[in-house]
């Protein structure tokens, strides 16, 4: 039993990241908007670090999420974002943006496929990311099963030439139904120091 824990937990270490808010980082951010609800304390810089009781940078605020498996993408999809979309930290991709996101109660109270039916066949989520891919990378960072005051981190890294394709993308994703459910949303945009 004592080797599953620590195998879990050796698991939880590498996908976990602390997203620090503070006087230090590798990204500097250019601003910070509430979209809706509460904001966050305003920083000028922000680290994305491993997951540790260690971490020496605490900052002013720190967001937690975990990378998971892909949840509402169907095998077609899914096999449609693997074949274009691009990793993060490519060395073009100066500029970012983190998007933390908190849906409503009413959200989670619906079953899995009444949420897949409005992300996807009436949302089109996955049909408008792929529009933007391979210029626009992205990876989901889930928090709400770990107390965190988002449900999700939305991470996005592009060059500055496609920061124009980004804010056609955001702006696409925030008309559509899903973002109906959405309570708590903060844009966070930042370039590498």
């Amino acid at each position: 039993m004592t080797d599953k824990i620590i195998h879990t937990s050796k698991i939880m270490a590498t996908n976990t990241f602390d997203f620090v808010g503070g006087d230090r980082g590798v990204w500097k951010v250019i601003r910070m908007d509430s979209v809706c609800g509460e904001s966050l304390e305003l920083v000028p810089c922000l680290d994305i670090l491993p997951n540790s009781t260690a971490n020496l940078n605490k900052g002013l605020w720190t967001l937690t999420g975990f990378t998971s498996n892909v949840r509402y993408a169907e095998k077609a999809e899914r096999e449609k974002l693997v074949a274009v979309q691009s990793d993060l930290g490519r060395p073009l991709a100066t500029c970012a943006a983190l998007i933390p996101i908190r849906k409503s109660e009413k959200w989670w109270a619906l079953a899995q496929d009444e949420r897949r039916k409005i992300f996807e066949t009436k949302s089109h989520h996955t049909e408008t990311g792929l529009n933007y891919l391979p210029a626009i990378a992205r990876r989901l960072y889930h928090c709400r099963d770990i107390g965190q005051p988002f449900d999700f981190l939305t991470w996005f890294e592009y060059a500055p030439e496609d920061a124009e394709k980004f804010e056609v993308l955001v702006k696409s994703l925030r008309e559509t139904e899903e973002w109906n459910y959405v309570e708590r949303e903060i844009d966070i945009r930042l370039i590498k120091s």
